[in-house]
């Protein structure tokens, strides 16, 4: 009883001892000065945010490769003008209708003080860029490419020939989807048309230098693409327990080849191994899906830079027929062209030796004979034009379009 006793007092004395009162109040962050006395707010920038930066807008956005490279940061800053909705994410569909409004509000009013300053957003020429709808539901919608290259609204002619098999799995015909895949891809983009190789009259090896120069001159072909499938594997499992489904990855390389037909040489090679862990199927098929997904993503990997590639050659038609006033085109709706366009006309020009290198160096333009308007366009991708400015023209000449 003693000790009972004992041990309350204790309690009671220990429990006087502590002091009395409400806990101070942390003292708020005090903003940080410089030496000046002026105020330095140090705040992260947030997804959506804008800033400018000599004369140009800049938005914090989602690196488009973070996920698919290693060592990519989450966020960048990108030109506004370069900027659209990227693979995992859409200011229109990705994110809620207060953030899209906030995200709007935040530009118009950005855009309003560099009004009120005098100042106009630099813009890149030309503006090209919108969301493609995506051949992969896992990865979302995928952007086109924004471009500042020669002849920007005609779409270039593309020769996309058969990939070769270089897998273990060739009874499955992946070379075969690899190259459908590949043209998809190209042709979602909006700025490329692939040529069927079977509807060019040229036998035998069309990489040869004569076989290419056929093909820019005669069928407008502008780049010939030729790759390889290889390194294809699967790795499948089965966890024991309640869900016994198969999980599947896969792995698979592709090696493409761009040939510019102008200079007959090879402008860029790419090669490309996907993600293996975004490669994960489960269930029945799962090592034939994996692969699949394996390809895709590899070509997605290659098709930005495979696409800037194949923009920055110039763009050019030739005359097909020539009928009194009438003069037809190799080229009309699907590359691009419109009623009212004007189409500067040269003959073939020669090649570009370096005498140094005694590499090609490209062609230049021949004797300027004339230029043309377009008055129709007709059948796949054809057009009539109209004489503007007279000159002798013949169905050997090329058409370019005027800046």
């Amino acid at each position: 009883m003693q000790k009972l006793i004992i041990l309350v007092l204790v309690l009671l004395l220990v429990s006087c001892s502590m002091p009395f009162g409400k806990k101070k109040a942390e003292a708020p962050a005090t903003p940080q000065k410089s030496e000046k006395g002026e105020k330095v707010q140090e705040t992260e920038a947030k997804p959506g945010d804008v800033k400018l930066v000599d004369g140009v807008e800049y938005i914090y956005a989602k690196n488009r490769r973070f996920q698919l490279t290693p060592y990519e940061p989450e966020y960048l800053w990108i030109r506004k003008d370069q900027y659209s909705p990227g693979l995992f994410e859409s200011i229109t569909a990705g994110s809620g209708k207060k953030e899209r409004e906030e995200l709007e509000r935040r530009m118009a009013k950005l855009e309003e003080e560099l009004k009120k300053k005098g100042m106009t957003p630099q813009m890149v020429y030309p503006v090209q860029m919108g969301t493609l709808p995506s051949m992969m539901p896992y990865m979302g919608s995928m952007p086109l490419v924004g471009f500042t290259y020669p002849s920007p609204k005609m779409k270039r002619r593309v020769l996309v020939l058969p990939l070769s098999d270089q897998t273990n799995y060739k009874e499955e015909h992946l070379d075969e989807l690899t190259t459908k895949r590949l043209i998809s891809r190209l042709e979602n983009s909006g700025t490329v048309i692939c040529v069927d190789p079977r509807a060019i009259n040229i036998s035998g090896d069309l990489t040869t230098p004569a076989a290419m120069k056929n093909l820019n001159e005669s069928y407008g072909v502008q780049a010939i693409i030729r790759g390889s499938l290889s390194d294809v594997y699967t790795s499948t499992s089965k966890v024991e327990g309640k869900d016994e489904k198969e999980v599947s990855f896969a792995l698979s390389k592709i090696s493409l080849d761009v040939y510019n037909t102008e200079t007959t040489k090879i402008l860029r090679q790419f090669n490309a191994r996907n993600p293996f862990f975004l490669t994960r199927e489960r269930g029945d098929m799962s090592p034939e899906k994996a692969k699949v997904k394996a390809i895709d993503l590899a070509i997605e990997l290659v098709a930005d830079d495979l696409l800037k590639t194949i923009l920055s050659l110039d763009w050019h038609a030739r005359i097909a027929s020539i009928e009194a006033d009438n003069v037809f085109i190799t080229a009309g709706r699907l590359s691009g062209l419109q009623k009212g366009d004007l189409l500067e006309v040269y003959s073939p020009g020669e090649q570009v030796i370096d005498k140094t290198t005694n590499l090609p160096l490209g062609r230049v333009k021949g004797n300027y004979k004339g230029e043309l308007e377009v008055v129709e366009v007709f059948g796949v991708d054809a057009s009539s034009a109209k004489i503007k400015k007279s000159g002798s023209f013949a169905p050997t000449d090329l058409v370019y379009l005027k800046k």
